[in-house]
């Protein structure tokens, strides 16, 4: 039979290896993310009369131009869309997970990494909706939060 101190040992271990695995896929898939944002940028312009555009209240003019994005889109900006959901979701799963390993490490890079996840998203939406260049340049931004606390604790747990 297993001790209850070898057994908490091995629970450690797994875990560990479940939040580097993901905490890797969610680098991956904002390295995928950073070049179709570029395609976006290069080979898509919204369509102006959109559900979202210059919406009084940002959070509902976010919510708005996602949906219309996630139906009527073009094909880039689509798969755009769909990946920074898929991102979101898994950086609350990841947050989740190093909140169960109660490490301090993963905790706070977690939350660095969905904040910065959070404000690409919510940016990406504002340039849709208001067009602003400033909104891109915050998106560049949150992109970058979320990819260096995500290395850091993938280098820092090893």
């Amino acid at each position: 039979m297993q001790s209850t101190a070898t057994r908490d040992v091995t629970v450690k271990k797994t875990s560990q290896r479940v939040l580097r695995i993901l905490t890797l896929i969610i680098l991956l898939l904002l390295a995928a993310q950073f070049l179709i944002g570029m395609l976006v940028n290069l080979y898509v312009t919204t369509i102006p009369p959109h559900p979202g555009v210059g919406a009084p209240e940002y959070f509902s003019g976010v919510a708005q131009a996602v949906a219309w994005a996630l139906v009527h889109a073009p094909l880039f900006l689509l798969v755009h869309v769909i990946v920074g959901l898929l991102l979101f979701l898994g950086s609350l799963v990841v947050l989740g997970l190093a909140i169960a390993s109660r490490r301090r490490a993963w905790i706070v890079t977690s939350i660095i990494g969905l904040l910065g996840i959070m404000a690409a998203g919510f940016n990406g939406a504002s340039f849709m909706n208001y067009g602003e260049p400033f909104s891109s340049l915050f998106m560049s931004m949150g992109f970058l939060l979320a990819v260096i606390p995500y290395a850091i604790s993938v280098y820092v747990t090893r």
